[in-house]
C-alpha cells in the first residue's frame, strides 16, 4: 500500500504499470507476424546449382564467389530456370508423370485455329473502332435533342464515347500482341 492511503486494487482502477506491457504486447504481435512472413518469403527463394573453379558442385540461394559457373536454378514453385541456346532465360514447369503429350501436327492445327479466331476478333475490333471514332467525331459530336438543355448529359455522352474509342484501341493493341506470340 502506498503512503497516501490509495490502493489501486481497492479503488477498482486498473494498475497503470500494466499499460506499457499491454502496449508492448500489442506492438510485438504485428512485428512477429512481419518477421514470420519475411522468413517464409526467403524459404521460396531460387536455389541455384553452381560449379566452382575446382569442379565441385554447390547449391545456394545467395550469389556465388567469382569464378563459379551457374548451371541451373529452381524456384520456390518447383519450376526450373534454364538458359536457351541464345542465352535467354526460360522458366519451364515440370510435367507430372503420365501427362498427355500433343503431337506437333495437332498443336499446329490448334495454333492455326487460334490464329484465325484472333484475326476474326481483330477485324471485329477494328470495325468497332472505326464506328466509335465516327460517333466520337474528335470530341465534338452533335448534341442530341435532350442534351441541348442539359450540358451534363452531353459531357457524359462524350466521356462514354471517348472511353469506347480508348477501349477498342487497347483491345486492338492486345490482339496484335497476342497474334505476334502465336507460333
Amino acid at each position: 500500500m502506498r503512503d497516501d492511503g490509495f490502493s489501486p486494487l481497492r479503488s477498482g482502477r486498473a494498475c497503470t504499470a500494466t499499460r506499457p506491457r499491454a502496449r508492448l504486447a500489442s506492438l510485438a504481435r504485428p512485428t512477429l507476424l512481419t518477421v514470420a512472413l519475411l522468413v517464409a518469403a526467403d524459404a521460396c527463394a531460387d536455389i541455384c546449382k553452381y560449379i566452382d573453379a575446382e569442379g565441385n558442385t554447390h547449391y545456394s540461394n545467395v550469389a556465388p564467389e567469382k569464378g563459379w559457373r551457374k548451371l541451373a536454378c529452381t524456384s520456390g514453385d518447383d519450376s526450373t530456370i534454364r538458359r536457351s541456346g541464345n542465352g535467354a532465360l526460360s522458366r519451364t514447369a515440370p510435367s507430372p508423370p503420365g501427362f498427355p503429350r500433343v503431337d506437333p501436327e495437332t498443336q499446329r492445327g490448334r495454333d492455326d485455329v487460334r490464329r484465325k479466331v484472333l484475326n476474326d476478333e481483330l477485324a471485329a475490333e477494328e470495325k468497332l473502332l472505326v464506328e466509335s471514332r465516327a460517333a466520337y467525331a474528335d470530341g465534338g459530336p452533335v448534341p442530341l435533342p435532350e442534351e441541348r438543355q442539359d450540358a451534363e448529359k452531353y459531357r457524359a455522352r462524350i466521356a462514354r464515347l471517348r472511353q469506347s474509342v480508348t477501349l477498342h484501341e487497347k483491345n486492338i493493341e492486345a490482339l496484335k500482341k497476342e497474334l505476334a506470340a502465336v507460333k
